[in-house]
């Protein structure tokens, strides 16, 4: 079976008998996104969303429900195990528990193994070996280098190489935990020394993350035709940036504690499985663009190894909050906006032979468009400062204030198949201490 697969779990006509699952925005029974939660007085378990439930997978597990080879990595307070399986079994997984959701002969034995979402807490759902940030969003890249290079403004390798750096995985955390606004090393254009203070330039940045599966021996690269098999699943990612901090701190060595300081995730992780209705043909470089090297270079990726995603981001202040007011949309695009696929990337970081393990993340890197609504920061909104951002209260801003929140939203939409979500990636800012 291919990654692009489409079977019985994504039919349109396929229904559950949970009822808020019918036309849910985020968790159809198309989706079945995988996630770790709890409820008051239980420990932290594996877990399924449907509608605005969340399935007990340790319950199932227990009541013999699920596969025997699979019911054991259910159990643990991670997903790291699930994370792990070859893609066969975790469809064999998918298949069953969209059986369970859907037969109405398994509602009375299901039912009672479901949570009200709203009366859960949602937590990682991996515990993260490793965490890499990679840079494949051509158009942020040209909008942040056209500040700086307006005649070159991508450098002479990002054509040739999937750029990335390594993150702090220590610093990643669920959607909802709020970010206190970090402290360090800025020098303003006018300062003959550098400061040390909270940033003034606090950014959001509107990413997908790529959650590892099985992963690669050490000395061992992945191959790009088999790179799909160690992709376990994905989320959003808000790597947040204190842009006055990056300025200051990234020659000669790159990001540091402008980036590492906190990190928002989507909790739910959506398989591969739930999105191939949302393949899509990888876009066509332009025209003189070398092509990929041989290693990073396969005709199945680029026939469907994009993503029909529409990704969105939506600010409020609290004043905005203060006065009932709805969020205001910061940028919606597509997440086709990428020069490298999610395989390219996860074969480029194993070609010298790294080894990634399950539970390791990736990031895509800010994903852009070429026009304006479509940024996906607000350092491009704002160029760089220059221009203010205008709010409904009358606020406006460059960069993001104390008690701003912000949210980013995913969502697959194909013809012919049921539109699916990734659930909300949401922090609100906190003052420094």
């Amino acid at each position: 079976m291919s990654w692009w697969t489409i079977d019985a779990t994504h039919a349109p006509r396929r229904t559950s008998w949970v009822a808020s699952a019918q036309g849910h925005g985020d968790f159809p029974v198309q989706n079945l996104p995988f996630g770790i939660f709890s409820t008051e007085g239980t420990y932290p378990r594996a877990g399924v969303a449907i509608g605005d439930a969340i399935l007990d997978l340790v319950a199932c597990a227990g009541e013999g429900l699920l596969p025997a080879d699979v019911a054991p990595l259910c159990v643990g307070e991670t997903l790291n195990g699930l994370m792990a399986l070859p893609a066969a079994e975790r469809g064999a997984l998918r298949h069953r528990l969209s059986d369970l959701l859907s037969d109405q002969a398994h509602r009375a034995r299901i039912e009672p193994m479901l949570h009200d979402a709203a009366d859960c807490t949602l937590h990682l759902p991996a515990r993260i070996g490793d965490y890499t940030d990679f840079y494949v969003g051509i158009h942020h890249a040209n909008n942040i280098g056209r500040q700086f290079r307006p005649d070159n403004p991508l450098l002479p390798n990002y054509k040739y190489v999937p750029i990335g750096y390594h993150g702090r995985a220590s610093s990643v955390r669920p959607s909802g935990e709020p970010l206190v606004r970090p402290c360090g090393q800025r020098k303003p254009p006018e300062a003959d020394a550098p400061l040390f203070g909270p940033t003034a330039r606090l950014d959001y940045e509107l990413e997908l993350g790529v959650w590892i599966g099985p992963g690669n021996d050490l000395g061992t690269p992945i191959p790009i035709a088999q790179a799909a098999d160690h992709i376990a699943g994905f989320c959003l990612l808000n790597d947040w940036s204190a842009r006055d901090f990056q300025a200051w701190e990234y020659q000669p060595l790159g990001p540091f504690l402008a980036k590492n300081f906190h990190s928002t995730i989507s909790p739910w992780v959506v398989t591969p499985e739930a999105l191939a209705p949302f393949r899509i043909a990888q876009p066509a470089r332009p025209e003189g663009d070398p092509a990929p090297l041989a290693y990073l270079g396969d005709a199945d990726d680029q026939a469907h190894g994009a993503l029909g995603l529409v990704l969105e981001v939506e600010l409020t202040s609290a004043a905005m909050r203060d006065a009932g007011l709805a969020p205001l949309r910061l940028s919606r695009g597509p997440a086709s906006n990428m020069y490298w696929t999610v395989q390219q990337i996860v074969t480029h970081h194993a070609s010298n032979g790294c080894n990634l393990q399950p539970g390791d993340l990736l990031g895509t890197g800010t994903i852009s468009a070429p026009e304006r609504a479509g940024y996906g920061s607000l350092m491009e909104l704002s160029s760089g400062g220059r221009e203010s951002i205008a709010l409904p209260t009358g606020e406006t801003r460059t960069f993001l204030e104390d008690g701003d929140e912000v949210t980013l939203r995913a969502r697959g939409e194909a013809v012919g198949a049921v539109p699916i979500g990734f659930g909300a990636c949401r922090a609100r800012v906190l003052p420094a201490r």
